[in-house]
């Protein structure tokens, strides 16, 4: 596994939490339990910390950093697609960010609150609790389509998925 204390910085991994062979993790990165960061993520905590809160998932591809002004925080039962891009941002708990989205510094998304595939979002800006960001450069909806029941389903399956993968995954 590509696991790097940087100086004095030192991820702390929870037991229960699975972080693929082929993820990198340095520096002052927290990873809680049941949670799973998966291939070719990076989460890079070498100016500030990155938190990955309990039985949230961080998918293939993926690109977490901070600041040393403002930390990276995935909260509880979120997940965060496929080769999404999350600097210095604060997510909250229950929340979707999906695949190929950006969101930089100083967003904050509300509980329960998603950015669609592909969005951007520039600094500073909050997606309310039941809201969506859509779009280049996103603006904010009322989320209609997908509530908090599919975004759980979301999170138990990638939970389901890597106990499969803590028992099953072998190199050849």
């Amino acid at each position: 596994m590509a696991i790097y204390a940087l100086g004095d910085l030192v991820p702390t991994i929870h037991p229960e939490a699975f972080v693929h062979p082929d993820a990198t993790i340095i520096g002052d990165v927290r990873i809680g339990a049941y949670a799973s960061v998966w291939p070719q993520t990076v989460l890079r905590g070498d100016d500030g910390y990155i938190e990955i809160g309990e039985y949230s998932n961080v998918q293939d591809g993926c690109v977490l950093h901070t600041t040393s002004i403002t930390p990276t925080i995935l909260g509880p039962s979120s997940a965060i697609g496929h080769a999404v891009h999350v600097e210095g941002a604060r997510i909250g708990t229950g929340c979707l960010i999906a695949s190929g989205s950006v969101v930089l510094n100083g967003c904050v998304i509300e509980d329960g609150a998603m950015v669609g595939a592909g969005a951007v979002l520039s600094y500073g800006v909050t997606v309310p609790s039941g809201h969506i960001a859509l779009g280049v450069p996103a603006k904010i909806r009322e989320n209609v389509s997908f509530g908090p029941d599919k975004i759980r389903f979301v999170v138990d399956n990638y939970v389901d998925r890597a106990k499969r993968f803590r028992g099953e995954l072998r190199p050849l």
